[in-house]
């Protein structure tokens, strides 16, 4: 799968999902934009990607501003010319508790960054890609998009947004040249998700998915590669389970 001559703008793109995506699509010969809060990860991918002769940048963004989205398109145009594909990432886990026990504190956290940044980045991306007649967008929406988690309420009601925003942008926008689609990991081996589980990593994992095990980043990371490429043209407003056939039981 060659992305020679696309750029790919990748949101959350300093570590976990986010970082193996950018090391993908470089690898296939992309210029990648890693767009990230903090500045040491996204520059560490950056680099990372230089060092295999690759094309990166990293631009500073936070997706629970408009304003800061807006200057994250126009600086990403501004160096590479245009934007082919994105993967909206960037995403926060408020830990996990009972929807009686949650707060509206807790909720505009998470529906600010999981569901409303991801509305705000389709919104600028779909501007310039339908201007530029062509595009793909690829949104992560998690296993908890397909199904209730327990304890999860919120972050799962903000998944189960981001498949609907997924489904009728590609539905409204495929006849444009765009498709939109989503992935929706399971457990996913991250150093983010081994501290939450703590010693109980390992057994959690065992106990995910028929395939006993969690996925590598590396796994999505190719996944989110073939949607952003050619490969996957006639593949639009799709929610892909990559979770090991966790939501198939």
């Amino acid at each position: 799968m060659s992305m020679r001559g696309k750029t790919a703008l990748i949101t959350g793109g300093g570590s976990g999902i986010g970082r193996a995506a950018c090391l993908a699509l470089a690898a296939a010969g992309a210029a990648v934009v890693i767009a990230e809060r903090s500045r040491e990860t996204g520059e560490a991918v950056a680099a990372e990607i230089a060092a295999e002769q690759g094309r990166a940048i990293f631009i500073h963004a936070d997706v629970g501003e408009r304003s800061s989205i807006e200057e994250m398109i126009r600086k990403a145009v501004e160096h590479f010319g245009s934007i082919d594909c994105a993967f909206n990432n960037a995403g926060i886990v408020d830990g996990s508790r009972s929807l009686l026990s949650s707060t509206q504190a807790n909720w505009d956290a998470v529906m600010s960054v999981n569901l409303q940044g991801v509305w705000m980045c389709m919104q600028a991306q779909l501007t310039h890609m339908i201007a530029n007649g062509k595009g793909s967008i690829v949104n992560n929406a998690s296993r908890s998009g397909l199904r209730g988690v327990p304890s999860d309420a919120i972050y799962g009601a903000a998944k189960h947004g981001v498949v609907g925003l997924t489904k009728a942008a590609a539905v409204e926008f495929g006849g444009q040249g765009v498709r939109v689609n989503a992935i929706c990991p399971g457990l996913v081996d991250t150093p983010l998700t081994r501290s939450r589980f703590g010693e109980g990593f390992a057994e959690k994992a065992a106990m995910a998915n028929p395939m006993q095990r969690a996925a590598q980043p590396e796994e999505i990371g190719a996944a989110v590669l073939w949607l952003c490429s050619d490969a996957s043209s006639f593949v639009n407003g799709v929610a892909l389970p990559i979770d090991g056939g966790s939501v198939a039981r």
